[in-house]
């Protein structure tokens, strides 16, 4: 049985007069009973382990986001411009993030359904496929770059793109073989925590904190407008605030089996995700930083020669250390965005879709997943692809195609027949405007620059 078809049968009750209970169902419920009896203890001991069973969706989706391309496009803005304008650039971001996913958390939790599915019930079969097509070619370019930045920080240590590819594509594989939730989510979020391997890296370059502190505090002016410096803008944008997220979190969050007691929880899961992923994010501006001061230009980059380039200053160690944190960046997010794709083709097809599912009940939902990642990586071994740009370019298309998405989003938790008491507050709707205003500004200004460049020019680009 489907999430969307637990949902169903929930809601018709005692009108049915068989209820047939699944494999899905007995996992759920396993993992709430173990959820109520903590809720049931008090103690700091207690309200830990409540914290650590219900902890998952929110890490998961802000580090997920640290993927390979958002770490390439830190990479090249600590390399290009420094620090700066940047770091809280950044830091505001993922701020955006916040209130952004933290809608997802109620919609996944008030309705026990997914995204794509709310989406397909309340606005009808064409925006319910719109959105999964879109998203669908959105996560498959990302997919892309997950496995460029696999390939080429294994390239750093001699591995051939084939076998990088195909180690890649085993451990996403195994991920899935144990058709459990809570396993899966456990060992994505094992490997995700190694995402913060770019902090130790950070402090090997022995950055400047009276530098960075100054940064933080005065936030100097963006380093010229022109139109490299929109699409650096653009990239760390769409490297924090993606439509794939939005999917992923909200489906996780029923697939996990929260309610709207767990609520509160399901936020402090995403403020800690989105706190550790800016650090490790920031932590990459700041290690590639030294490249800006050495005139070191970014454009010449390929994603493992940055290891390359900052080998010389931080030695074969640290640089191994950049090179594997990017290969984690990729192998991580290739999972969750896969997910994400296969949870939304479940839920517009009204097929089964839960890591829960055994192979044999679930063979749709794990096709999508397997094959969206096999046919990316594949595509990732033709050789010539121009790594960086392709990387900045699937980030900038990222941020073109939020602010639709976050127009459903924010109909839908604003819909009160589905949210009741639970619908955003007037502060909330005040903040996702402003994420929605940004971001449709930011896309914007980058399709003038790219389709009348003299009128941008006039505005002040170059």
């Amino acid at each position: 049985m489907s999430i969307g078809a637990e949902s169903q049968q929930t809601r018709i009750g005692t009108d049915a007069e068989v209820v047939v209970v699944t494999h899905e169902d007995v996992d759920r419920a396993h993992d709430r009973v173990r959820v109520s009896a903590a809720r049931a203890q008090r103690g700091l001991f207690s309200r830990a382990r409540l914290l650590w069973l219900l902890v998952g969706p929110g890490v998961l989706v802000m580090l997920g986001e640290n993927d390979g391309p958002s770490m390439l496009s830190y990479a090249a803005t600590g390399a290009k411009f420094g620090i700066g304008f940047f770091l809280p650039f950044v830091a505001l971001t993922f701020c955006m993030a916040i209130v952004v996913q933290e809608m997802t958390v109620r919609l996944g939790a008030a309705t026990h359904r997914g995204h794509a599915e709310l989406i397909f019930e309340r606005f009808g079969p064409f925006w319910g496929w719109f959105s999964m097509i879109d998203l669908g070619i959105g996560n498959f370019l990302t997919l892309i770059t997950e496995f460029i930045a696999i390939r080429a920080g294994l390239g750093f240590f001699g591995v051939p793109p084939w076998m990088a590819i195909l180690i890649a594509l085993v451990i996403l594989y195994s991920a899935l073989m144990s058709h459990r939730y809570w396993t899966w989510e456990r060992i994505t979020l094992a490997a995700a925590a190694f995402n913060l391997v770019f902090i130790p890296v950070a402090l090997m370059t022995h950055p400047n904190w009276h530098t960075v502190g100054h940064a933080f505090i005065t936030w100097q002016p963006l380093p010229g407008f022109n139109k490299d410096t929109l699409l650096i803008v653009l990239a760390d944008i769409g490297a924090t605030v993606t439509p794939w997220m939005l999917f992923f979190q909200q489906s996780a969050t029923v697939d996990k089996g929260l309610t709207t007691k767990d609520i509160r929880f399901g936020r402090i899961d995403t403020v800690l995700g989105a706190a550790l992923a800016t650090a490790a994010a920031v932590a990459t501006i700041l290690a590639t930083a030294p490249l800006f001061a050495h005139q070191m230009s970014a454009e010449n980059f390929q994603a493992a020669e940055f290891a390359q380039a900052l080998q010389p200053l931080i030695g074969r160690f640290g640089a191994s250390l950049f090179a594997l944190g990017m290969v984690e960046a990729g192998i991580v997010a290739s999972i969750t965005i896969s997910t994400s794709s296969a949870y939304a083709f479940g839920e517009v097809t009204h097929r089964p879709h839960s890591l829960n599912l055994p192979m044999g009940q679930g063979k749709a939902f794990y096709s999508v997943l397997t094959l969206c990642a096999a046919a990316a990586a594949a595509i990732v071994l033709i050789p010539g692809l121009p790594l960086v740009y392709v990387v900045l370019v699937v980030n900038v298309v990222a941020v073109l195609a939020m602010p639709p998405a976050l127009v459903f989003l924010f109909m839908l938790v604003n819909d009160r027949e589905i949210m009741g008491d639970l619908i955003s507050p007037v502060w909330a709707n005040l903040l996702s405007t402003a994420v929605v205003v940004i971001l449709t500004a930011a896309g914007v200004l980058f399709g003038i620059s790219v389709i009348a460049p003299n009128i941008f020019a006039a505005l002040g680009g170059k």
